[in-house]
């Protein structure tokens, strides 16, 4: 068989938790409020338009046109969406500086806004200035697990998908994964990981 050379990152909840909890616990103080405000109005289904290339400007006048009691909530979501994204996740800094010191090449598909994504990239360029390319969601309207996102990363960073892991929390982006020939590996921790790169021959023993 013939051995990967490289790897293709998801980022929220592989590199970096992200929860929208991290940001609006800081701005509600009643426990049952935010969980109200989280399960009824800025929900994950509603930001996921925002990872599909819609705009912040038309998705939050939507939002408070049917929930104008919380226009000044729903108007931070955009501005300050990097305080939603957490600490990076126990022990990947470690994993990634490994990989990079073995010269794998690093790479990554993620579904965030193009809008949302500069601010968040600014502050981490610690971690993503190693990253030879990044596709991002909201800037080419498409997202995992769409197949056509692998493919356009493929061609993008010229790679072969036999060739090439790719390292995902959600099962539905790792079956479109598989779906176009990558070697994709669910992330459910740094320990597993590290042992299944170490058996794919990316990390030394």
């Amino acid at each position: 068989m013939t051995l990967p050379t490289s790897v293709i990152f998801d980022v929220g909840r592989v590199l970096y938790e992200w929860d929208p909890r991290i940001l609006y616990e800081r701005l509600i103080d009643d426990d049952r409020a935010l969980d109200a405000f989280l399960r009824d109005v800025v929900t994950v289904e509603w930001h996921f338009q925002h990872d599909a290339g819609r705009p912040f400007a038309e998705t939050s006048a939507e939002l408070i046109a049917q929930h104008p009691e919380h226009e000044s909530l729903i108007a931070q979501w955009g501005p300050r969406f990097a305080d939603s994204v957490g600490p990076a996740v126990a022990d990947m800094p470690a994993l990634v500086d490994a990989l990079e010191a073995g010269d794998v090449p690093l790479y990554a598909i993620t579904n965030f806004s193009g809008e949302f994504w500069p601010p968040f990239r600014h502050r981490e360029a610690a971690m993503f200035d190693r990253f030879r390319d990044i596709v991002v969601s909201g800037d080419e309207k498409l997202v995992k697990p769409d197949p056509a996102i692998y493919h356009l990363a493929l061609n993008r960073f010229g790679l072969e998908a036999k060739d090439t892991v790719f390292i995902d929390d959600n099962e539905a982006n790792i079956a479109g994964a598989r779906s176009v020939g990558l070697i994709a590996l669910h992330f459910t921790g740094e320990p597993q990981l590290r042992r299944d790169l170490t058996a794919l021959g990316l990390l030394q023993p």
